[in-house]
């Protein structure tokens, strides 16, 4: 690639997604209004104005349905109400009006692949025959070998152990197996079924009549099965180890049954035609699918407006594979008229300002903690990395995700102990597998307010937080130079005074060498190094930087960004 090549995102209409800066809340995990230690909605809405003067665009909220909370709220047992330990319907009215007079819009999480073991479809399934209408809502088989005692095929549960979990019959009699790729507890929907389609119709019917402004769509690659749901020829367990990233796409939808069917498709495209029912609404696909040219499906004009950016989320820390991931993202996605998305954390892997401190060979797979046999992290190194990621990544044109609790530059709480963790992956591989508690632990708002740090008023918190967490809280950081937060919201502040979201992006190899990585979006120059030695600064007004004495030396440390108007 030339410097005169220039890399555009489609900015052709002015669609709110296509260069927003969305800010995921974990509702558990945020702020508690009751004082029980679990997030809720009162508790979210009264940290609201934080989140404005922030400068976000929009929140998507993790799943506050009601739910047995198995899977911490993954597993949804109603809809259409908000669980008791969230709050109320009512309660998150509230909470939508005041976003809006905040100017935040609202995307919430849903999750068609699988319902919770109680919902009420499920609970009529298993009252029903086999054949019968009901369990025809999910896949229920019979089982192999003389008496039906084996699976009905080989695959594996994403959470570990088999996919399937046998019943017991109403006359008391074991009897057939139901599809779970995840906990037990969450039994696969059967999306062949045209009731299940519309279902979900009037589900998110409901939702964007109340005002919200688009989905989050959970495990959005495997709603619909390969029929016949042959054995997988790749266990998922192996697909942690393996990539299917160079087998053709016929060969990965064989390979994986369960993962990216073409049928899967029909189903977006049902969900899309409801969202554009209505005005300015939009969805964004959690769909785990690589190399990009494949990603890019998800996102053509009659799928959905977004999808996760996993391949850069997960892309090694280092100037070549950050540079052709970003290529590559801003060129498919372009080819079919959406914008990128970035992400660097999120509820289910290793926060950034943790992982970027470990040694690359130590990295643990994605969807696992930090195990207490693994190594322990460089968390000084992690946060300065991961300053310089953010400020690198808050650059790109397109649309960028934030996780709650990495403006404060929290760390992974990865030396929980067994006895508090939940992830239900802990408990079905018997700890050897640690899960993902280490990155929902709740939040510190005013350090030594509590035993939580200000999390509420109580002290009570679902999970423990560390104690390091204490300083990081938000009233240590509060017009601190230099501090991370401050850090966050001037990026955020220049991203939005020069429309760097919608902007014109081309590599400016001209500032760059082997060692770092520079870029122009709309005549603002960054450059992040890379490391070991520093660099000289390019002249130019600097308008961000990580580095807090960078105006003085003149030169730009490694792990470090910088933000230049030319």
């Amino acid at each position: 690639m030339t410097n005169a090549t220039f890399l555009t995102q489609n900015n052709e209409q002015a669609e709110w997604w296509r260069s927003a800066v969305i800010y995921q809340i974990y509702p558990r995990s945020f702020a508690d209004g009751n004082g029980d230690g679990i997030g809720d909605l009162p508790g979210i809405t009264e940290k609201l104005d934080s989140l404005a003067t922030l400068g976000i665009d929009a929140i998507w909220f993790s799943p506050f349905f009601k739910s047995p909370q198995k899977d911490a709220g993954y597993d949804i047992s109603d809809y259409r109400q908000i669980d008791p330990i969230f709050g109320t319907n009512e309660d998150f009215d509230v909470l939508l009006a005041k976003a809006k007079s905040l100017g935040i819009r609202i995307i919430v999480d849903i999750v068609p692949n699988h319902t919770s073991d109680q919902h009420a479809w499920f609970q009529a399934a298993l009252a029903a025959a086999p054949g019968s209408v009901e369990r025809g809502y999910y896949h229920f088989k019979d089982g192999k070998g003389a008496n039906g005692e084996l699976p009905p095929n080989n695959w594996q549960s994403i959470f570990g152990g088999p996919a399937w979990s046998r019943i017991t019959e109403a006359d008391g009699s074991l009897g057939q197996w139901y599809l779970h790729l995840f906990d037990s507890s969450q039994p696969d929907l059967n999306w062949e079924n045209p009731a299940i389609a519309d279902e979900f119709d009037e589900i998110l019917r409901f939702w964007l009549k109340k005002g919200v402004d688009g989905f989050r769509v959970d495990v959005a690659h495997g709603m619909v099965k390969r029929a016949g749901l042959p054995d997988a020829t790749i266990y998922d367990e192996n697909l942690r180890e393996r990539s299917i990233s160079n087998l053709t796409m016929d060969e990965a939808e064989l390979a994986v049954p369960y993962w990216g069917q073409p049928g899967v498709h029909d189903a977006i495209r049902r969900f899309r035609r409801v969202i554009d029912e209505f005005d300015d609404r939009a969805m964004c696909a959690e769909a785990s699918m690589s190399p990009l040219p494949r990603l890019a499906m998800w996102v053509r004009p009659d799928e959905y407006h977004q999808s996760f950016n996993f391949d850069y989320m997960h892309s090694a820390y280092e100037p070549e594979a950050i540079k052709k991931i970003v290529t590559d993202s801003i060129v498919e996605y372009g080819k079919v008229g959406a914008s990128s998305t970035w992400v660097l954390s999120n509820h289910d892997g290793i926060r950034h300002a943790t992982r970027l401190g470990i040694a690359p060979e130590n990295t643990p797979r994605p969807g696992d903690g930090i195990h207490p046999t693994d190594p322990m992290p460089d968390e000084a190194l992690g946060l300065r990395r991961a300053r310089a990621a953010t400020s690198f990544m808050l650059g790109l044109p397109g649309s960028s995700y934030l996780y709650q609790g990495e403006e404060l530059g929290l760390p992974e709480a990865w030396q929980l102990e067994g006895k508090y963790r939940q992830d239900p992956t802990y408990a079905r591989t018997n700890g050897e597998r640690i899960g993902r508690d280490g990155c929902r632990v709740p939040l510190p708002w005013v350090a030594d307010a509590t035993a939580s740090n200000g999390f509420n008023t109580t002290g009570e918190s679902w999970l423990p937080q560390p104690a390091n967490y204490r300083v990081f809280a938000r009233n240590l950081q509060e017009g601190v130079a230099g501090s991370t937060l401050e850090l966050y919201k001037r990026l955020l502040k220049e991203r939005r005074q020069f429309g760097l979201g919608s902007g014109q992006f081309r590599w400016a190899d001209e500032y760059q060498d082997k060692n770092t990585l520079a870029y122009i979006n709309n005549g603002v120059l960054v450059v992040t190094n890379f490391g070991p030695e520093a660099v000289v600064v390019p002249a130019g007004e600097i308008l961000v930087t990580t580095q807090h004495d960078l105006s003085i030396e003149g030169e730009l440390e490694h792990d470090q960004t910088v933000w230049i108007k030319l």
